[in-house]
């Protein structure tokens, strides 16, 4: 029986809801500034990877709008290209590090780095846009990343101003969390799978079946040692002491709205009177 992953989707598609509110409402209270629009592709070409909750979930509405076919042969074929592209930037950047570049100097260079995504059409309209990641969605509002703003270069907002800005790392927080819970709840040999983060070209070409997922089989079972004692099994309990915690805010456990998740979780959006440290600046 295939694997059932609709609760975590709904799960996903509830933070992916937010992040579509809260783009609305930074763009509601900066009008002009957020460029935006159709047949606009500058973030299309941006490298970034994805948690893998949402690589799971856009290789499932993949495979669901695109069955096997010249359509769905040409998008595979751009991908494959395109995750060579990455594969060689990343062993480049592996490489800076070993000869001692700055993290820093290497994130820099890295941005400014293009490739095109493979769901890209040729008409630079995204081909799976209601299912697109969450970066895709906040992309065009200022988004605070390791403690700086950063904004669109198409964007509207100027240098020096100050503006409602996205703290996205604590989005990133509760896909990270979303994602380990979701492999915590599989019969799995590979428990770290939740700590996987991959570009979109890989999570499209990737066929997320048992044997991938490292689903345990009763050969397996057979040659399993013994379960670990209590004490290294902690990290599992204390997921599941999170989860008995839930209730304080009213709403169910591991819902989205759920306040109980901790605070790091919860969106921030200061307004123009808040101070510099929670302001981003361009």
């Amino acid at each position: 029986m295939p694997l059932d992953f609709s609760p975590a989707f709904a799960r996903y598609e509830a933070i992916a809801a937010e992040a579509d509110a809260v783009f609305a409402k930074v763009a509601n209270a900066c009008p002009g500034m957020v460029s935006c629009g159709e047949g606009c592709s500058d973030c299309c070409h941006a490298l970034f990877d994805l948690t893998f909750i949402e690589a799971l979930h856009l290789n499932h509405k993949f495979n669901e709008a695109f069955p096997p076919g010249p359509a769905r042969d040409a998008i595979l074929e751009r991908a494959n290209t395109a995750d060579r592209e990455h594969y060689k930037l990343k062993r480049k950047a592996f490489r800076a590090g070993e000869q001692g570049v700055p993290t820093r100097e290497i994130l820099a260079d890295l941005a400014r780095e293009r490739i095109r995504c493979p769901l890209l059409g040729d008409d630079d309209r995204c081909i799976l846009y209601h299912s697109r990641p969450i970066t895709c969605r906040l992309y065009g509002v200022p988004l605070e990343i390791g403690g700086e703003a950063h904004i669109c270069g198409k964007a509207g907002f100027e240098q020096g101003g100050r503006y409602p800005t996205v703290k996205i790392e604590k989005l990133q927080d509760r896909l990270m969390l979303l994602s380990q819970d979701v492999v915590a709840s599989l019969p799995t040999k590979l428990p770290l799978m939740g700590d996987m983060l991959v570009p979109v070209s890989l999570a499209l070409i990737t066929e997320y079946d048992e044997e991938y997922l490292g689903i345990v089989t009763e050969d397996d079972l057979v040659q399993m040692p013994p379960a670990p004692p209590a004490a290294a099994q902690a990290p599992q309990a204390a997921s599941q002491a999170n989860g008995a915690n839930c209730g304080s805010c009213g709403e169910a456990p591991g819902s989205s709205a759920c306040a109980s998740c901790g605070g790091s979780t919860t969106w921030v959006i200061p307004g123009p009177d808040a101070d510099a440290d929670t302001d981003g600046e361009k």
